[in-house]
């Protein structure tokens, strides 16, 4: 018999069950139960946590459809498979970042359960929530961001057991990555179709004052429009945004995007015809709107897939992702 003991929080937002499903699943990812031993039995969890006998059986009945216990008769639940849990940290849950989080899952191998944990470019949660989890787990997989403190917390982490993904910033040579490339590749993608551009009369690109949006993109759009003599604008602030017949315009926001269509009913123009835009990030949606928006994005399934192989054999690994421009209907 194994000695896991188990508290309801009785002030927190998730059900019972699912707090001794989490318990257990914790305590055999830090080996604390280990495979072959017996789990408490219905009646002691009932007893020693006033739960009732229903929640003990959906949780136990939900460890064995993910095959982690099993129930013998007349004997009680065993342990049959150790697993390994992973920390995902990620910046924020839009679109995009989905598509990263359902590859990730679908490639991992069924025995590593992972935990969701998102900073909100927020300093302070960063710091907190790394702290808070160092030493839980066997991988960490984290969206770094731009700020100075940010190298230091992620150092409190073996490299080993580390992977940067999406951004490089705040990167050490020693620690994994997988990301993509916010400047040269967006000049290469803009230079590759250099002849849809240049049918606009004026290019702009909104960089608006919420965006978090790596400012390097500026840099590779500027020199682009200059080395290719190609009228542009950088818009910042909200107020001057005003689209224009026969503009282009370049938008690292899904906000923005969402203005930029607003704007464009309000004026009775077509993405395509009477203005063009393209749309930074794929998402799902974003190939059925308007007959179709062009984007620049990174293959958000493939980062996914790269950060599960660096789970499953922990492997360093350098890798950038690929950024392309997949031409629609709205260019």
């Amino acid at each position: 018999m194994s000695n896991f003991k188990f508290t309801v929080d009785n002030n927190s937002n998730v059900l019972k069950f699912q707090q001794l499903v989490d318990a257990i699943m914790d305590s055999i990812s830090q080996n604390q139960l280990k495979s072959g031993e017996m789990l408490p039995s219905v009646n002691q969890i009932m007893s020693e946590c006033q739960v009732s006998r229903d929640t003990v059986f959906k949780a136990y009945a939900e460890l064995k459809k993910r095959g982690v216990v099993e129930s013998v008769p007349n004997r009680g639940y065993f342990v049959i498979k150790n697993i390994t849990k992973v920390f995902l940290f990620l910046d924020t849950f839009k679109a995009y970042k989905e598509v990263v989080y359902g590859s990730f899952l679908k490639n991992l191998p069924k025995n590593i359960g992972v935990d969701l944990h998102f900073h909100h470019y927020n300093i302070d949660v960063f710091e907190k929530i790394i702290n808070d989890s160092v030493g839980k787990y066997s991988k960490y997989v984290i969206m770094n961001f731009d700020h100075p403190k940010v190298s230091k917390i992620i150092k409190k982490i073996p490299p080993q057991q580390l992977l940067i993904i999406d951004w490089k910033i705040n990167a050490e040579e020693t620690q994994s990555t997988v990301y993509q490339d916010f400047g040269e590749s967006v000049y290469n993608c803009f230079k590759s179709n250099f002849d849809k551009i240049t049918k606009y009369k004026e290019f702009t690109l909104y960089y608006p004052a919420f965006t978090y949006h790596p400012k390097i993109t500026i840099e590779y759009f500027e020199k682009f429009c200059t080395d290719f003599r190609i009228k542009f604008n950088v818009v910042f602030d909200s107020d001057q945004f005003k689209i224009e017949n026969g503009g282009l315009y370049f938008l690292v926001s899904d906000r923005t995007l969402a203005s930029f269509l607003d704007q464009c009913e309000e004026k009775g123009f077509e993405p395509g015809r009477e203005v063009g835009v393209i749309s930074y990030n794929e998402t799902p949606m974003k190939k059925y709107v308007k007959n179709g928006i062009t984007v620049i994005s990174t293959n958000f399934e493939m980062m996914g897939q790269k950060a599960a192989e660096f789970v499953a054999t922990g492997k360093h690994i350098q890798f950038e992702v690929p950024t392309t421009l997949k031409l629609r209907s709205s260019l």
